[in-house]
Order: structure tokens, then C-alpha cells, then sequence
């Protein structure tokens, strides 16, 4: 055993640790000798866990065992490895991430894992390696025929391997049976791990000049030395050794022989994997701000020359110039050597704004978000965090960049639920931005054109300070919207019909003219369902309680939640009909349908089946933008975001499906889904149309949306959250118990139910359920809910942490559940 290590004093030191596990608690750990230096919060480290090593996020570092601990000093375990010298988690992400995990109930650990970018963390492998004993062993008879002995020969000849390697080599089954045999003979030891980043640092072989190198060459150069020698001089004197050999058109042997007369150096540097590679930006244009601009921009001004924190919500229509109100702020944050962070909801939206950040601000710009792959990710975080990047653009998790001194955020599309992250760990990175700015004495900027209906109520109630932009810069008029009664349709076509006549007609108008035509439908597919019209019966996942979506390009039917996928079948599997019905257009069918109508538009389609490919979401837009499209056929990821000159008619398909489902906030969704779709038209200098197909046209949503009224959809909002009791006028939490054996769940459902209702001692909480989730089998995993609504945020959590604590001791499996604070959703 390791001896512990002690401080100068001689105490022996003890490590608090986060693991990357669902378990709301940090586990101690001893220092030992083998530790050069005494590790600094926020440091990776490795630990014994069990069977298994992980790696784990030192929090504290302490003198004594903590006071609750249930162990004698002799039971706690030493760290393995102290993995960094200096924290890889600077001290504002870990008290960022410790705030998170308190707030939304989560486990730090996971919290911090999720605050590191994709590859970064080490991977730990077993190493193995033979034993006197086992030498002896195979000594006595080398030719026995097993696994082990086959291992146990090849850890003699080739020393240590890892656990990996031999399940390369002898198949994972058998090197795992073979490996616990040997080590129970100890004919092996399990040593030590191998202890590796999945993704490092890019380095490549690089060449330079050495200076007055040429002056002191007796022997004359050859032709192809001269090249070389012209080639390097030209880009500057270095040159990567490879672009050497395909530029100059030569081999390695005279760069070699240059390098041993020493007028060139061969030798290794770094080499940053550009994400913005080939992507090249222009001048950024000068641009004159109107009044709602300047005054926008002055309050955000005075605030960050403060610096102090102050939360600003940006209520401004689509095409009042929001984006440069952003840039300049960012000048002013920058002038003031403090570091800004912009948040967008969706990764199709930050090759937009990244290009007009780098017109302004060159390489300054760092971007991050899940795209990229997991070396450009690297070396972007990389830059952010040694300040070689002062900016930041990212989404969602982008929140935890490692940004020195930062004196601004900005998060665009503030209410778009894109920022919740919808898995464990839970966290919104609006909200965590927020606290960021806080913390951090620095200002944010909430933007939207339809800010979700909390931002707007704590503007309301003077927690945030509310700055408006009513008006398109130019003084362009916003987009004019009608509502197409699709009943009135119905009953003149005797039918249902994807796009009504008058939809038709306004494409075919626009095309006539030159300009473009955006679609919106929020359901990607060819049909939504299939359904049997002699039983009934809707062809369904058999892992999950959803219907199956028809893909015509593939003819698959295929669940979006868990990806199984199928044949159609000739036949109804339940009763042998012939006559299955395809319901529910999605975007695939509509590009079929409008390329038969008007075989002569030139259509393409953005969803998440066609733009699965990197770059393919760029490239399609860019061509749109380009006008070598007539139509843009899609799903929400066209609605936001975009500025097309051009575009001057948007349609929008099926409205009604959002209004349908079974959540608080569907009426809010849709609201914003279609004033933020609706902006896309007539941002040039031609008027705009926007042509909504419903069968609903009475209701309040549609009515606002139509007329961009967001005030009055407010208001009706409000009426109904209170009476209701939702936010922003009650605190919301869901726990979900999910378990592939469904009395399991419920039962443990059920023991939580009745400690959440003997901890509800102060009675300010209601309690719903446990009742089947709106999709009660996801995955194959049976999904039971718990609401819990509460007028005080502190009684709910005290009365969650109590209940969670109870129904443990009383049986309920807490590996199961899943707490939600602030739910964006309750399906």
C-alpha cells in the first residue's frame, strides 16, 4: 500500500473527489508519497472504484477525513494518478459547475465531465504483465494449447499489454476468461493503467530556415535545394515538411541533405486543426445603427464600463439588427481586455454567425459545439483557454468555455429550448449564463424576437432591464401574415391536400418574379405514420410506445427516439389487410409533392435526414443564399437565424401539430416557431408574405402570430399560466422513473410518492403522479412521472432532497430516477 502523503505539518492529506456517476455525492481519497506536488482543485485524477478505475475531478483537498465519512482513516483508498500539474478546470468553471449541480440536483461529477470537451478526458486501460511464477509456468511447457497460455506467451515475448490490445489479438471473450484465470494463478499482475487522452495535441514535421545559414556555404546548391530554399522564403522561412515535398514538387532526400549542412532545420510543432479551414471571410461592411440600435447599445455600453453585472432582455422584431448590436458590444468588451461569449441555439446556426464575428474580429473567434470533430473541438478549447481566443461562439454547452476575465455573454434566441440540455446532467445554458455573468461581474444579453415567457415576466418585474427594437432596420414593414382555412379547402377539394391552392399560387407568383420561397413543416419523414384501415391498428417501434415514420428514400420505417428500423410491410402484420394508410405528411413528402405541382422550381430540403453529412448544411444554405434554389423546404432548423435578401413568401404547413400536444408550453412553442419563421420573409427590400395553413384559425396563438403581436399573446399566455398554476408563476420539477421491468419502476415510483408526501411538511408543494409518462416506453425502458409544482424554490428542493433520502432507505432504486428542475418540457 502507497504510503499517504503528508503536508509539511505532517498531517496526512485526503482528496474530495467528483466521479462522472449519477450519484450526488463526492468521494474521499488518501494523497501518497507517489504525488510530486500537493493537486489543486479542479485537477483530473484517477481512482480505484470498485473493480474499475475513473477518472474523477478533485474538488478539495483536506487536512482530516470530512466529518461524515463512514470509514476508518486504514479503509479510504489512495488516488491512483494525479493526472494534470496545473487544473485542467479553471476555478469560475468548477464553482459554475458546483452551482449547476446544486441547482438542478445533478451530479457534479457529470456536470464537470459535460464542462471538457469530447476526447479530452483520459482513457484508462488495464495493463498486464507476467510473474516469476508465470514464467516458470510456461517454461515447464511451452506448448500447451489454451488462451492463457497463448497470453501468457505473448506478455514473455512482447512485455506489458493492455487489456485492449489482448482482446485485439486472442478476442474479447476469450482474452477475458483467459486474463482472470492467469490472475488468479498469479501468473500475471495487473500493474498499473495506461493512462491516455483520446485526443491530444496534432503535431507534424515542419522545416524552417536557419538565419545566415547561406553565407557560410562553400559547396553550391542544386536545382532542387534552390527550389526548397525560394519555396520557404516565399511563405515566410517554415513551411510543414509535407507541403514542402507538394509544393516544391520534390523529394525528402534534398531537404535532408539541406538539414545536415545546416541551412534548414527539420523539427516538430504543433498544428492547429482550423475548423474555419477553406472558409474564407471578406471585409467586415461599415454600418450606420438607426435610433433603437444606438440605445440598445448605449445601455449595454455604460453597463460593461462598470463592470458590474446587470441582465439586459433584447425584445427586438426579426430584422431589427440585433447581430450588430451583439458585435459592437463585443468591441466595447474587447477594448476593455475582457473576453465575450456568445451563445446561438443550434449548430446550423454558427457558421452564420461565426462568419460575421471573424469579419470583425479575425482569429480572435474560437468555436465550439458537437460538429466539429473531436480535435478541432480540442484545439479551439485549447485557444479559448490560453487566451489565444477572446471570443467564443458555441451552443449549449459552449457556457462552460474556458474564457479568461469575461465581461460579456450573449445568448440569441434566448427561448429556444435548444439550451436545455434534455439528458443527464440537466441544465439550461440560458440559465447558466446567467449565473455566469453574474458571478463573474459582467453583463449578458438575453435577444430574442419572442423571448420565452419567464424572460419576459422577470423584465416585467424589473429583474431584468428591458431594452426594445420595434422596428426592421431601414424602416422595412414586417412581413404581412394570413391564415388559410384548411377546412374551407377541405370541403371545396372533398379531401385533405398538403398545400392549398392559395399556397400554390403564392410559390408559383414568387417564382415568376425572381424571388424565393421558404416551407416550414416541423416533422421530417415522408408520412408520419402508417395506419391499417380494416383493423385499426398504426404500425409501431417495438422498443418504444411511438408510431413508426415512413422514410420513402429508403423505404424504411424508422423511430426517431431509439433508431429501430423496418420494411414497410405488403400487409397489415395484425390482420393481413392490404390496406395500410399513409398519414401525416412530413418534409419528404412535401418536396415530392411541390416538385410534381411545379416540376420546374428548383427545391431542396433541410431536416435532419439530409444535412446528417459535415459541411452539407453550409453548403445548402449557401446555395439558397446564392439563389440557385427556388424553394427551401424544412424543419425548424430553417426558421431561426437566417438572413435571405431574397426571400420574400413563406409557407407554413400543419401548424396544428404543435398546438396538439400535451404540454403547458405547446401554445408558447408554436407562437414562437411561427414569428420566428415568419421573419424570414421580406428581410431585403421587397415586402415580404408569410401564407399559415390551420385548421384552427380561431385560436389565440395563431391569431398573435399572424399579426406578430407578441404583447397580446403574452397576455392571454399569462391568464392561462396562473390559472393553471405553470410558471413563471409556480416552480416546476418532473422526475421520471424509467426501468426496463415496469412493476420495478412503479414501485419504486410509488415509495417515492409517499416520502415526497411526508416531506411536504410545509404544504406548499403539489404532488402528481406517479403516472405513465405522455410516451410510456422509450428504449425498451417503461417511464413513470412525478410533477411537483411549489410557490417557494427552497421548500421544493428541501422537500425533493429530503424525499430522495427516505425512499432510498425504504427501497426505492434512486439509480432509476431522473430530476428535472425547471422542466422545458413534461412529455
Amino acid at each position: 500500500m502507497a504510503k499517504p502523503r503528508k503536508n509539511t505539518n505532517g498531517d496526512t492529506l485526503y482528496a474530495e473527489v467528483a466521479l462522472p456517476l449519477p450519484v450526488r455525492k463526492l468521494f474521499t481519497y488518501r494523497l501518497h508519497d507517489g504525488v510530486d506536488k500537493e493537486p489543486l482543485p479542479g485537477s483530473r485524477v484517477v481512482v480505484p472504484f470498485g473493480k474499475r478505475e475513473l477518472t474523477g475531478y478533485l474538488i478539495n483537498v483536506l487536512k482530516t477525513l470530512p466529518e461524515n465519512s463512514r470509514f476508518e482513516d486504514a479503509e479510504i483508498k489512495a488516488i491512483s494518478k494525479v493526472i494534470d500539474a496545473e487544473p485542467l478546470i479553471t476555478d469560475e468553471i468548477l464553482r459554475l459547475a458546483e452551482w449547476a449541480a446544486d441547482y438542478y440536483a445533478a451530479s457534479l461529477g457529470e456536470v464537470l465531465k459535460a464542462s471538457l470537451p469530447a476526447g479530452i478526458n483520459a482513457v484508462i486501460e488495464k495493463m498486464y504483465q507476467i510473474t516469476p511464477k508465470g514464467r516458470e509456468a510456461l517454461d515447464g511447457d511451452g506448448r500447451r494449447k489454451a488462451a492463457k497460455w497463448d497470453i501468457l506467451k505473448q506478455l514473455s515475448e512482447n512485455g506489458p499489454a493492455s487489456e485492449r490490445d489482448l482482446a485485439k489479438i486472442f478476442g474479447k471473450a476469450a482474452s477475458s476468461r483467459a486474463v482472470r484465470e492467469l490472475k488468479n494463478e498469479v501468473f500475471i499482475t495487473q500493474d498499473h493503467q495506461k493512462i491516455e487522452p483520446r485526443v491530444k495535441t496534432k503535431r507534424q514535421k515542419a522545416v524552417r530556415l536557419l538565419p545566415l545559414a547561406l553565407d557560410e556555404q562553400e559547396k553550391p546548391l542544386t536545382h532542387d535545394q534552390q527550389r526548397i530554399i525560394g519555396g520557404l522564403a516565399k511563405a515566410g522561412g517554415e513551411m510543414l515538411f509535407t507541403d514542402v515535398l507538394e509544393s516544391v514538387g520534390v523529394g525528402a532526400s534534398p531537404i535532408n541533405t539541406l538539414a545536415k549542412r545546416g541551412i534548414l532545420e527539420v523539427f516538430v510543432r504543433e498544428v492547429r486543426r482550423d475548423p474555419f479551414i477553406g472558409d474564407a471571410v471578406g471585409n467586415r461592411p461599415k454600418l450606420e445603427l438607426n435610433g433603437d440600435q444606438k440605445n440598445a447599445l448605449t445601455a449595454v455600453s455604460a453597463s460593461l464600463k462598470e463592470s458590474e453585472y446587470k441582465a439586459f432582455l433584447l425584445h427586438g422584431v426579426t430584422g431589427s439588427g440585433k447581430t450588430e448590436v451583439y458585435i459592437r458590444a463585443m468591441e466595447t468588451a474587447l477594448e476593455m481586455d475582457r473576453s465575450s461569449l456568445m451563445l446561438v441555439p443550434e449548430i446550423a446556426l454558427t457558421p452564420v454567425f461565426s462568419r460575421r464575428l471573424r469579419e470583425a474580429f479575425g482569429s480572435s473567434v474560437a468555436i465550439l459545439h458537437s460538429n466539429l470533430s473531436a480535435g478541432e473541438r480540442f484545439d479551439e478549447w485549447q485557444r479559448i483557454r490560453n487566451g489565444t481566443a477572446r471570443i467564443a461562439i458555441g451552443t449549449r454547452s459552449a457556457v462552460f468555455a474556458p474564457l479568461a476575465d469575461i465581461g460579456l455573454i450573449i445568448v440569441d434566441e434566448e427561448h429556444d429550448t435548444s439550451y436545455r440540455q434534455n439528458e443527464s446532467p440537466f441544465y439550461n445554458g440560458r440559465d447558466l449564463a446567467v449565473m455566469r455573468a453574474h458571478a463573474a461581474e459582467a453583463v449578458i444579453i438575453l435577444g430574442s424576437a419572442t423571448p420565452a415567457i419567464e424572460s419576459f415576466h422577470n423584465a416585467k418585474t424589473g429583474k431584468y432591464h428591458y431594452l426594445q427594437m420595434p422596428t426592421r432596420i431601414g424602416g422595412r414593414p414586417l412581413a404581412e401574415a394570413e391564415l388559410i382555412d384548411m377546412r374551407e379547402v377541405f370541403k371545396r377539394a372533398g379531401k385533405d391536400v398538403v398545400f392549398s391552392p392559395k399556397l400554390i399560387d403564392a410559390i408559383k407568383e414568387t417564382k415568376a418574379k425572381g424571388e424565393q420561397t421558404m416551407i416550414l413543416l416541423n416533422r421530417r419523414g415522408f408520412s408520419s405514420f402508417v395506419l391499417c384501415r380494416s383493423c385499426g391498428e398504426s404500425l409501431r417501434c417495438k422498443n418504444c410506445d411511438i408510431t413508426l415514420t415512413y422514410h420513402k428514400f429508403d423505404r424504411s420505417l424508422t423511430c426517431h427516439y431509439c433508431g429501430y428500423t423496418t420494411e414497410p410491410p405488403a400487409k397489415c402484420p395484425f390482420c393481413s389487410s392490404e390496406y395500410l394508410y399513409y398519414i401525416g405528411p412530413g418534409t419528404e413528402q412535401l418536396e415530392e409533392v411541390l416538385q410534381k405541382l411545379l416540376p420546374d422550381l428548383r427545391i431542396a430540403r433541410v431536416d435532419r435526414d439530409t444535412m446528417s453529412r459535415k459541411g452539407e448544411m453550409t453548403k445548402t444554405l449557401s446555395a439558397f443564399d446564392r439563389g440557385d434554389t427556388d424553394v427551401l423546404v424544412g424543419t425548424q432548423m430553417i426558421a431561426k437565424g437566417h438572413d435571405f435578401h431574397n426571400v420574400t413568401l413563406v409557407g407554413v404547413v400543419s401548424v396544428d401539430n404543435g398546438l396538439g400536444l400535451p404540454d403547458f408550453r405547446s401554445a408558447e412553442r408554436t407562437f414562437q416557431l411561427l414569428t420566428q419563421v415568419a421573419g424570414r420573409a421580406g428581410r431585403g427590400d421587397l415586402a415580404g408574405r408569410v401564407l399559415i395553413q390551420t385548421y384552427y384559425p380561431e385560436h389565440y396563438t395563431l391569431r398573435h402570430a399572424a399579426e406578430q403581436d407578441y404583447e397580446g399573446f403574452y397576455a392571454e399566455e399569462v391568464k392561462y399560466r396562473s390559472r393553471m398554476a405553470y410558471p413563471p408563476f409556480v416552480v416546476l420539477a418532473s422526475i421520471l422513473i424509467k426501468h426496463k421491468d415496469e412493476q420495478y419502476a412503479m414501485r419504486s415510483g410509488r415509495i417515492l410518492r409517499n416520502a415526497l408526501d411526508n416531506a411536504n411538511t410545509a404544504g406548499t408543494s403539489r404532488i402528481l403522479g406517479p403516472a405513465q409518462a405522455s410516451i410510456s416506453r422509450i428504449r425498451n425502458e417503461y417511464r413513470f412521472q412525478i410533477i411537483l409544482r411549489s410557490t417557494n424554490r427552497k421548500d421544493l428542493r428541501r422537500l425533493i432532497d429530503a424525499a430522495l433520502t427516505e425512499a432510498e432507505t425504504r427501497g426505492c432504486d434512486r439509480r432509476i430516477l431522473f430530476v428535472e428542475i425547471d422542466p422545458i418540457s413534461l412529455m
